[in-house]
């Protein structure tokens, strides 16, 4: 049974998904261009992301909100409270001011499976799938009926062309069926599933497209720092060449906050977010975490080239929460010595008059993956 494709009615989910992956390897189930938000589920909050299509078919945010989840709502990726979640769902949704029932969700990475696989060339949709079971055991540390798998057809394969490449997918069946009960409690219908960093490497493929040269043979590393992880893509002609999740984030910040001045967690990352510190905050505690997250990212970059082919970074982005911190850019660049640049996934789009400008140039940093999933509408 597919896991983020079409469904049989009598299907479990009884949904209508699409697949995991943009570009060459996706396809949307339903019309083309149906009313889509892109909701993206974090360990500490929800976002949302409304775009429509705007004058010259280029893509016009219409809205986008974030609401905080209480700590321990989700846990290492899990919704450990659904009504928790559900109901910062349905405040997300309230302050963004959308009417769109449907929506975008995401997989953690760490919750899918994925791997390429050469299948028989010339089958039908139905041989292909009954290929890609009888492969996907060999590939998944779980019982079959366990899990749900997906599987798109990429390619030829190169020099075989009597085969073909194909991108198999699968995830525990409870942690996809857990997503899809929480947009339901909170009145809205899953329409899409997708992996979280393949959403991410959707909006920032547009980003490197507007590039000089649309970024051909440029290697270009992604740093997502979270709250508690950072995730590192590196992206080569529009193809994953390098994935890599780091234990660091944002949360290490706030804890040294707590830790500094005798806060609650919650009061810490509140003043945190205001710049409403004691004197002294900026040299005892945000330096020695900006100089921790620029070591972070050398350590990613050098662990890259002693584990790849590769021997440069052309452009490094940061995206996610924390990468607004002042001095973080500058301090990432100093030390890689490579360009630098933190990313918002909305450059180049119009901007409805529900945007605020001013706002969205802080907080659009943090929306990288909210807006891959709301792009799906347009695959």
């Amino acid at each position: 049974m597919l896991l983020f494709g079409k469904f049989n009615a009598g299907d479990a989910l009884a949904l209508e998904l699409g697949t995991i992956v943009s570009d060459a390897i996706s396809r949307l189930t339903g019309k083309k261009n149906t009313p889509l938000i892109g909701l993206d589920i974090s360990s500490t909050s929800i976002k949302l992301v409304e775009l429509s299509e705007g004058a010259n078919k280029e893509l016009r945010l219409e809205r986008y909100a974030s609401e905080s989840l209480p700590r321990g709502a989700i846990a290492d990726g899990n919704i450990e409270n659904i009504e928790q979640v559900a109901e910062a769902i349905r405040r997300v949704v309230a302050k963004s001011g959308t009417k769109i029932k449907k929506v975008s969700l995401g997989m953690p990475s760490a919750a899918v499976i994925t791997k390429k696989i050469v299948l028989s060339g010339g089958a039908s949709e139905a041989s292909l799938e009954m290929q890609v079971e009888s492969e996907a055991s060999q590939y998944i540390p779980f019982a079959l009926d366990e899990v749900r798998l997906d599987f798109c057809v990429i390619g030829p394969v190169p020099n075989s062309e009597e085969d073909v490449e194909v991108m198999l997918a699968a995830s525990r069946k409870e942690k996809i069926e857990d997503r899809i009960a929480v947009a339901e409690v909170a009145g809205l219908k899953a329409e899409v599933m997708d992996i979280d960093s393949y959403a991410a490497r959707a909006a920032i493929s547009r980003i490197i497209a507007q590039s000089e040269n649309g970024g051909k043979d440029k290697i270009i590393a992604l740093f997502q720092i979270g709250a508690k992880v950072t995730h590192i893509s590196v992206i080569l002609n529009d193809d994953t060449v390098y994935e890599r999740e780091q234990a660091f984030g944002g949360n290490q910040l706030t804890q040294e906050i707590v830790r500094s001045y005798g806060l609650t967690f919650e009061e810490a990352e509140l003043k945190k977010r205001s710049d409403d510190l004691p004197e002294g905050y900026v040299d005892d505690v945000l330096t020695p975490f900006l100089e921790s997250a620029a070591l972070e990212v050398t350590r990613a970059i050098q662990f890259f080239f002693t584990s790849t082919p590769y021997t440069r970074i052309d452009q490094i982005y940061l995206a996610g929460g924390s990468v607004v911190l002042p001095g973080l850019l500058d301090m990432v660049a100093s030390r890689t010595k490579i360009s630098t640049a933190v990313i918002s996934p909305f450059k180049g789009m119009e901007l409805s008059s529900n945007v605020k400008e001013k706002q969205l140039r802080t907080e659009a940093p943090s929306f990288l993956v909210a807006c891959g999933l709301a792009m799906r509408r347009f695959d």
